[in-house]
């Protein structure tokens, strides 16, 4: 489903007759000298130093160009008024048109409703194979081994010495098979060392559909030394206002709160500190708790303003887009194709490299270098051939 980012005080603005861009260069014009080149960096660095003086003269500039967005450069208004009411006429089409979106849009949540319920119990049956409460059929075996590619010596080499381990063969399901998903995800650079002794007993990670647009995303856990909640989830909120094109428009996200076992915080981490009484001399040790990056922070999301007039810090609009790509990445990518992500082969289909070999292909300017040099060699073996003399020389020749 297809879904964009926005915030209540962030609604999408279409500036109207306004260039996307710059105008064009003309055709006419010469490329600039050096002199002129030097000129523009010496401007850009006073530029650079004057704003760098004053960060108020810059976020004044910066009010001062969002007011320009949006806002009519006056071409419409200088139309004259039959045109102008063809205009709004064309308006009103596409207002129509906006409803067959938004009625698309609708329907296309209800379609991945219906599928979803069909897609339910093969996520039910792919929980109990990774968690080693049922063994796959021998059919699903072969049909999954029937898609995999000859196997190079190393993984021959990997798979016999495996199947000598006998601790790993009666291992319980898939070991790890969650966290080795996610290491393999965009979820990857927010799991530290530390997250991953909490995220090897995940055991499931699902979700449902809300009744109002939106999604919840749950994660379960076997019983662990980190904390008590046996699930933790996640509920994306949309905009009740489709937004541009009939898309939802992610509106905020709830997560639950953690039950940390005592000194088992991994969002945190103690410092101690020692520190000595100027008068008595006695020393203490004092402990400070400082935040620190982990996964488990998906469950504390940065939440967008609540005045639909309040302007939104950038630090925040980052990880507030960043959050909801992560969830939008859960929702879409890893729950429906985990098995892809624990083998590492949904890589190839993201980076779109599943057929392509390097060294198949070269680059055509170095080729045609290649052919341009070639036939300068030839050019100068048929004048060796022929007794002449370069044409450099002859000209000089005729000079003498």
């Amino acid at each position: 489903m297809a879904s964009s980012y926005s915030t209540n005080s962030m609604a999408m603005q279409t500036p109207q007759n306004t260039p996307a861009q710059n105008a064009p260069i003309s055709s006419r014009a010469q490329a600039p000298q050096v002199p002129s080149i030097n000129e523009e960096d010496l401007d850009r660095a006073a530029a650079a130093s004057i704003f760098a003086q004053n960060p108020k003269l810059v976020s004044m500039m910066q009010n001062k160009l969002q007011g320009l967005v949006g806002r009519s450069s006056g071409y419409v208004e200088s139309l004259p008024a039959p045109v102008r009411k063809r205009v709004a006429g064309l308006k009103g089409v596409q207002k129509e048109h906006s409803k067959l979106e938004a009625q698309f849009q609708e329907e296309v949540l209800q379609l991945e409703k219906r599928f979803f319920a069909k897609f339910t119990p093969l996520y039910e049956k792919r929980a109990k194979i990774v968690n080693g409460e049922v063994e796959p059929s021998q059919e699903e075996i072969e049909a999954g081994e029937a898609d995999e590619e000859d196997d190079d010596e190393e993984a021959t080499a990997a798979k016999a010495e495996a199947d000598k381990d006998e601790a790993a063969a009666n291992a319980k399901g898939i070991p790890e098979f969650w966290l080795s998903a996610m290491k393999n995800s965009s979820l990857a650079e927010t799991i530290t060392d530390r997250d991953e002794e909490a995220l090897k007993h995940l055991v499931d990670i699902r979700m449902e559909y809300l009744d109002r647009p939106g999604f919840r995303l749950i994660f379960e856990f076997a019983q662990n030394e980190f904390f008590s909640n046996k699930t933790l989830s996640k509920t994306y909120y949309y905009q009740e206002e489709n937004g541009y094109g009939g898309d939802f428009i992610y509106d905020h996200a709830e997560g639950e709160k953690i039950d940390w076992k005592s000194g088992k915080d991994l969002t945190v981490k103690v410092e101690s500190k020692k520190q000595r009484n100027k008068n008595t001399k006695q020393t203490r040790i004092v402990k400070k708790t400082i935040p620190t990056p982990s996964f488990f922070d998906f469950f504390n999301p940065a939440q967008p303003p609540k005045d639909e007039d309040e302007d939104i810090d950038e630090e925040i609009e980052a990880k507030l887009e960043l959050d909801y790509q992560l969830g939008e990445d859960i929702k879409e990518k890893l729950i429906p194709r985990a098995i892809d992500w624990f083998t590492g082969e949904a890589l190839q289909f993201e980076q779109g490299l599943d057929d392509f070999d390097e060294d198949e292909f070269e680059d055509e300017d170095d080729d045609d270098e290649d052919e341009d040099r070639d036939e300068d060699d030839e050019d100068d073996e048929d004048d060796e051939e022929d007794g002449s003399k370069p044409k450099q020389e002859a000209a000089e020749c005729k000079q003498s």
